[in-house]
């Protein structure tokens, strides 16, 4: 099984302590998020948890908690933009989150954090030239600490159209979109960063950007030393290239205040959902309501001992895998 915490959710920046508690206890309930009566039990135990993919824009509370999670293979999937308090309000200043990234792949190794640049929208100042700007200022103070740059142009979701209401903003039409892509392509390669596209339906393949993988049954592989028999996510969009995973987050709980992210209704139910907030529950940001049923979702071990011997981020082999 391959934990996602989480696309629902900043759980690294505002629930860290929860996480780990449930890692303790080796279970964690969470509702449907299409049928919220719907709760299941996911086992958190070293014997199905095959990695773990973080999701965040600021895990600096996790970082000296890190050690809690060693045994367990997991990577850090940090975004990290340019845009200011109108866009993204609850964060904290670049330099701040920049020094985040930079004192995380001390601990964890540079190949083991991603650095996410999405999602790419323009409006007013944020043009081509700012974003080319600013992407490459923060790709040189990245440099040596990621492998990996991930890129992605703005989607209008309902919650998103609403949120970004007034504020004139707009997805880059196509061509745009290539020429700029190309020339943030350029700067990856200078600052030593492979870059690749997420969940992106135009190919940009064409300006040097491929389609990625968030979930990277690929790195996860590198950092196990084994095989997965992981297959592609079917809960996900088309142009998504991620493996299945099981997401653990819950939506309408991140405080950021991110103007266009699609997880949050609005300021005032993430307040509500919050206020349901217990660092000891299994729940993340509510418990059971009464007549609710909980039912144990089927997990396992993905690895393949078949594979044993691939070359580790490190660049030597590593050890066999067993299960």
């Amino acid at each position: 099984m391959i934990l996602s915490v989480s696309r629902r959710t900043d759980i690294p920046r505002n629930y860290g302590d929860w996480f780990l508690n449930r890692m303790k206890e080796e279970y964690v309930y969470v509702r449907n998020p299409m049928n919220p009566r719907q709760i299941s039990r996911i086992c958190l135990s070293r014997d199905v948890i095959d990695g773990i993919v973080f999701w965040t824009k600021f895990p600096e509370s996790l970082l000296p908690r890190l050690d809690e999670l060693e045994g367990f293979p997991y990577y850090v999937q940090f975004t990290l933009n340019g845009y200011g308090k109108e866009l993204e309000p609850g964060l904290a200043d670049r330099s701040r989150r920049i020094a985040v990234f930079q004192k995380l792949a001390g601990k964890i190794g540079k190949e083991r954090v991603v650095w996410r640049y999405d999602p790419i929208l323009f409006c007013g100042a944020y043009d081509a030239a700012y974003h080319v700007r600013t992407f490459g200022q923060i790709a040189a103070a990245l440099s040596g600490y990621t492998e990996q740059a991930v890129i992605s142009f703005l989607d209008f979701y309902a919650k998103t159209e609403r949120n970004l209401a007034g504020m004139g903003i707009r997805r880059p039409a196509d061509e745009e979109c290539i020429l700029l892509a190309e020339k943030l392509a350029g700067i990856a390669a200078r600052y030593g960063m492979k870059i690749e596209s997420c969940a992106e339906k135009l190919d940009l393949s064409q300006a040097g950007v491929p389609a990625g993988s968030c979930i990277d049954k690929r790195r996860l592989e590198r950092i196990l030393g084994c095989g997965l028999n992981a297959g592609k996510d079917r809960g996900q969009r088309e142009a998504c290239g991620c493996c299945e995973s099981i997401d653990i987050g819950t939506y309408h709980t991140c405080p950021a205040g991110c103007r266009y992210c699609y997880a949050n209704f609005s300021e005032e139910k993430v307040t509500r959902e919050r206020s349901r907030y217990s660092v000891s529950a299994p729940l993340l940001c509510g418990s059971l309501l009464p007549g609710e049923m909980v039912t144990e979702r089927k997990t396992c071990s993905l690895k393949n001992p078949q594979m044993s011997f691939l070359e580790g981020f490190n660049g030597c082999l590593a050890q066999t895998c067993t299960l």
